[in-house]
């Protein structure tokens, strides 16, 4: 059994506040015993107006810093994406800090261009890797890679039994977000663990007015809705018996029944991925 949280709140252009905001919401989850936290997408700074100012990474670097030594004295894995350094635009980075150390970082897959995301940062170029933490093997993912399932193959195929994703999913489109987090879990038969951000902000270089309802999710294997969190700041947390989803994955077997060969030359080459 672990316990697994989500901590949303309103990410303003302001770092200090939010990392002030963060480190609350890490000391709550230390005290409830939470072994896993997932941040909202670009939690330290929010996106950019325009290009990523070195004050901006310098700024994501000391948040994640502080957040670093946090887990250091505490038995807590925390994840969530920020600006992440690279030869040229910034990436979209996610990462996992455990025990004081980095675990992980992955860079967002897919960039959402209605919000010239793909002009403002650079792209990955892997789909995420499974990862072992303290208390589960688990995948990440950021934002708009939820609209994309092959995204989630990899790390699915390596035997995670929970997927961690961050984002900034604004309110028209929250019945999707509901439905994809919930579609994602069940076709991959895995927990996954959704944070979105609450308020409201003009995003991406075009500066597109948006509202932010919060409603983070954690969601089963048979897509049962654990926990919805509502429009306010703070934590939500569940507690997962991750061998539900080892028993739903025997019970029925996708990777023993799949039948790759017939579904296209794409889905063939992503299914010999490691």
């Amino acid at each position: 059994m672990m316990r697994a949280a989500v901590f949303q709140f309103d990410v303003l252009p302001d770092s200090a506040h939010n990392l002030e905001r963060v480190l609350e919401g890490l000391s709550q989850a230390a005290a409830q015993g939470v072994d896993l936290v997932v941040l909202p997408e670009m939690w330290p700074t929010s996106f950019p107006s325009g290009a990523a100012s070195e004050a901006d990474l310098l700024a994501t670097e000391e948040a994640w810093l502080r957040v670093g030594e946090f887990t250091a004295g505490q038995p807590l894995c925390v994840m969530g994406s920020g600006l992440g350094r690279t030869g040229g635009l910034p990436a979209n980075r996610m990462r996992v800090f455990e025990a004081g150390a980095e675990l992980l970082a992955y860079d967002k897959l897919h960039l959402f261009s209605p919000t010239a995301e793909n002009m403002s940062f650079s792209a990955g170029k892997e789909p995420p890797p499974a990862l072992d933490t303290r208390a589960v093997r688990l995948g990440v993912a950021v934002c708009y890679d939820l609209r994309f399932a092959g995204c989630f193959d990899r790390a699915w195929r390596a035997g995670v039994d929970l997927w961690a994703l961050s984002a900034q999913w604004p309110l028209p489109r929250i019945g999707h977000w509901r439905a994809l987090v919930m579609a994602r879990a069940i076709e991959r038969q895995c927990f996954f663990v959704a944070c979105n951000r609450t308020g409201c902000a003009e995003i991406g270089r075009r500066r597109l007015p948006l509202e932010f309802p919060g409603a983070s999710l954690i969601v089963s294997p048979l897509g049962e809705v654990l926990v919805e969190a509502d429009g306010r700041e703070g934590l939500f947390t569940a507690d997962l018996d991750l061998s539900e989803a080892r028993r739903y994955r025997t019970r029925i077997p996708l990777l023993k029944d799949e039948r790759p060969q017939f579904y296209g030359s794409s889905t063939r080459n992503s299914s010999n991925r490691p």
